[in-house]
């Protein structure tokens, strides 16, 4: 599990925070469709900085992990109170297609958790579901379970409605699960790398998440057109997809 965490800092290091820098910068110069990934590449950054408080034995960069987990939420929370506000106006068609490639990653999520709880919740040692994590509980499970997997959904259905907010939701949800694949993928590597007998991780679903990550390209570039299409009532473009430089004239 030592290895499998240093893969997912070496993506945090080299693939989350860069999104999130170059997103931001975009962002500010009006794009919409930017601020969806900031929010995306934000939401990685909390996940994984969950991961690193719970799921690390307590080491001396825990209060890195602290205010990583700390920054990230409220830098989460601003930019999602900003963003709904910029959207919340925008008239958009259905993305229904799109919607229903995340409602069915929240599905085969779901269905991969509960193939490992439901037996281990009715097993005599509901434990054996850790063996050779050292983990007191999956913190995998937990938020996905209690949060991420059931916005997802909400979201999902509000991009089938063309529900504008939950649209650029959903382009944050795709930038998401973009980074989030690459992480598996390279934290499957290295856990294995660390451990090759070790239960926990295995190399072998190394492409497959690899070829999801570059999937699900496919469905953001879409969603990220849809809101750059975008207008409010009255037919103008949107104030947040114009340039800085244009609004100033």
């Amino acid at each position: 599990m030592n290895g499998s965490a240093k893969g997912t800092a070496l993506v945090v290091v080299t693939a989350g925070v860069p999104a999130l820098a170059v997103a931001s910068r975009r962002a500010r110069g009006g794009s919409l469709g930017a601020l969806a990934v900031t929010v995306g590449a934000a939401a990685f950054l909390v996940y994984n900085a969950f991961l690193f408080v719970f799921a690390t034995p307590f080491n001396r960069a825990f209060p890195l992990y602290e205010a990583m987990l700390g920054l990230g939420i409220w830098t989460l929370s601003t930019l999602l109170l900003g963003a709904w506000r910029r959207s919340g106006d925008l008239r958009l068609p259905p993305v229904r297609w799109a919607a229903g490639f995340v409602l069915c990653m929240v599905v085969v999520n779901l269905a991969a958790w509960m193939s490992n709880l439901i037996p281990a919740l009715v097993s005599d040692d509901p434990r054996s579901m850790l063996d050779g994590t050292g983990l007191t509980t999956n913190p995998v499970y937990a938020q996905d379970l209690a949060f991420w997997l059931p916005v997802s959904a909400w979201v999902a259905v509000g991009m089938w409605r063309g529900h504008g907010p939950r649209v650029f939701l959903g382009a944050a949800a795709l930038s998401y699960w973009v980074l989030e694949s690459a992480s598996v993928a390279v934290d499957q590597w290295w856990g294995h790398s660390a451990d090759p007998g070790s239960p926990a991780v295995s190399v072998g679903v190394v492409p497959m998440f690899v070829v999801v990550g570059a999937l699900t390209c496919w469905p953001l570039v879409s969603v990220l057109r849809t809101l750059a299409g975008g207008t409010p009532p009255g037919g103008e473009a949107h104030p947040a997809l114009v340039p800085a430089a244009r609004r100033s004239t």
